[in-house]
């Protein structure tokens, strides 16, 4: 008998300039930490036109050339819902960053310092993979007890 699964799309958008990264200092329920801006892909968007439309409302910024890097997700077979996460990178940029949003503050993070500051864990281990020559997917399958099953390949 198949299940009625709740699917949930997002994207998040990973933006270097130089030897830096763009990131959102988020504060959401029990979590606070930094990751790429990106959310929810609306009904009628692709992927990429939801990680377009994200960051610049989360940072001001306008994104272009948003190259594909890979695909993350995340089954809860409890809900049973299944989160899945498309990811871009870019250097391609313009604009001003906003001096706040609702959903966290920008800020230019320096590669050297991403090991320091607090991540969501799911975002710290595919953060490497956003730098590799390959595109990457992520699949994870959440267990009790907030355990899960992780199995990353590389195309």
């Amino acid at each position: 008998m198949e299940q009625n699964v709740q699917h949930k799309l997002y994207t998040v958008c990973l933006i270097v300039n130089d030897d830096s990264i763009l990131l959102m200092h988020r504060k959401h329920d029990d979590y606070s930490g930094y990751i790429a801006p990106g959310g929810r892909v609306e009904f009628f968007e692709s992927p990429v036109e939801g990680a377009i439309r994200e960051v610049k409302e989360e940072t001001g910024l306008t994104v272009k050339n948003l190259k594909y890097k890979g695909f993350a997700e995340y089954i809860n077979p409890f809900k049973p819902e299944r989160y899945m996460i498309f990811n871009y990178i870019t250097s391609d940029f313009e604009g001003e960053l906003l001096p706040d949003h609702d959903e966290g503050k920008s800020e230019w993070i320096h590669i050297n310092e991403l090991d320091s500051i607090p991540m969501q864990d799911s975002f710290r281990r595919r953060l490497p993979l956003f730098f590799d020559d390959c595109t990457f997917e992520i699949h994870t399958t959440w267990r009790e007890n907030r355990q899960y099953d992780e199995v990353i390949i590389r195309t």
